[in-house]
């Protein structure tokens, strides 16, 4: 059975991907919310096309969608985003390096509709592929004592 609210899903991903953000429109409700943005957004295509700008045109993210499942009322993308640091959101020294960051993405749907996005991103993880933060040293996790 094919669920409309998935193809929608799924769709946003190739707007991602491709830059052509205007599909949004039909893709989401119009009180449409995204709670994972790092900045505060409109409700609505037009908030979601906002961070999806900055996600596309600005981090340079690209998705490979690993897992896809769906209920009735949500839509789960386990996805890697590849993209290119960039020194005011990774830190000093990441301007220009690429990086893979594993992320899941749950949608709440309405009908055919996407109506709220969260997202969770590994991006200590990225901090630390791109060296602006240090890798845990392995010493702090051996065992203390005999």
């Amino acid at each position: 059975m094919n669920n409309p609210a998935r193809t929608a899903a799924l769709a946003v991903f190739d707007a991602i991907n491709t830059g052509e953000l205007a599909v949004l429109d039909a893709l989401v409700t119009q009180d449409f919310v995204d709670h994972g943005s790092p900045f505060p957004l409109p409700p609505g295509p037009a908030g979601y096309r906002q961070i999806l700008t900055f996600v596309h045109h600005v981090l340079n993210i690209r998705y490979t969608l690993e897992d896809v499942f769906d209920t009735d009322d949500r839509v789960v993308i386990r996805a890697t985003a590849a993209g290119i640091g960039v020194d005011a959101i990774h830190g000093q020294g990441a301007d220009g390096k690429p990086y893979r960051m594993t992320t899941v993405h749950i949608f709440r749907t309405e009908g055919p509709l996407l109506a709220e996005h969260w997202g969770v991103r590994d991006e200590l993880g990225t901090r630390i592929q791109l060296g602006t933060l240090p890798a845990p040293d392995p010493a702090a996790f051996a065992p203390q004592g005999g």
